[in-house]
């Protein structure tokens, strides 16, 4: 379903009062900042019981442990995107705000333990520069009020090369380096841009929960690939 189609059905934000626009950003970035914080401690627990090192383990007994990574967190995402668009009960939406929240923390997990235990200060460092990143991408679309819905097509094709390359090389054994790192940061740099324009543009009020989810996908990526690209670094 597109957003030409959501607006069809419900109206926008962006065509209600200021109010209404303004609670519902409010609530959008709230739930952003859950998601984030959840994550977080999710993550922690994983690295503190062990849960991690049972996941690094399970993940890496396949001869290609990183790309199943990969895969996975694409996929993941793909997921996120289509749920955000597509759900209208509160309870989906919050249930699947959960389950990405879950499944991010499972798939972060190995990357993370090697970062933690390899790499010192590589994990503070990457979340930095994302936070950072995703506050310009945000500061520009809040204050120029340019519409991005124009990057759809192009980060549908983004996606769909970045997974075929993933599927290459795991298939004939060879590794995405540093510049797939450097284009995937792009990738998620664009898809901040197009979510938080939808998010000031398009999402109807009702949506706050799945516009927060697609945000909290976009924002996974980018740290995701910004910290593949210090541990790269670090070797």
């Amino acid at each position: 379903m597109s957003y030409q189609d959501i607006e069809q059905q419900d109206v926008a934000v962006s065509r209600g009062g200021l109010g209404d626009r303004a609670k519902f950003i409010t609530k959008t970035y709230n739930h952003l900042l859950g998601a984030i914080f959840a994550f977080v401690l999710i993550s922690v627990y994983f690295y503190q019981s062990g849960i991690s090192m049972a996941i690094a383990e399970w993940v890496f007994s396949f001869g290609a442990g990183w790309m199943v990574l990969l895969g996975g967190f694409i996929a993941a995402s793909w997921a996120a995107t289509h749920l955000a668009h597509t759900s209208q009960s509160k309870v989906t939406q919050y249930s699947s705000l959960i389950g990405f929240i879950i499944a991010e923390a499972i798939i972060f997990a190995p990357m993370l333990l090697i970062a933690a235990n390899y790499a010192n200060g590589v994990i503070k460092s990457a979340a930095t520069v994302t936070l950072v990143g995703f506050a310009i991408l945000t500061a520009i679309v809040f204050y120029t009020r340019k519409d991005f819905s124009f990057l759809r097509g192009i980060l549908m094709w983004a996606g769909g090369l970045a997974l075929l390359a993933i599927g290459a090389a795991f298939i004939f054994g060879f590794q995405l380096g540093t510049w797939f790192s450097v284009g995937m940061i792009g990738l998620a740099g664009a898809a901040i841009l197009y979510d938080t324009s939808n998010v000031l543009h398009h999402y109807p009020e009702d949506r706050y929960v799945g516009a927060a989810l697609q945000l909290f996908a976009s924002v996974a990526m980018m740290f995701w690939y910004v910290l593949r690209l210090f541990m790269a670094s670090e070797d």
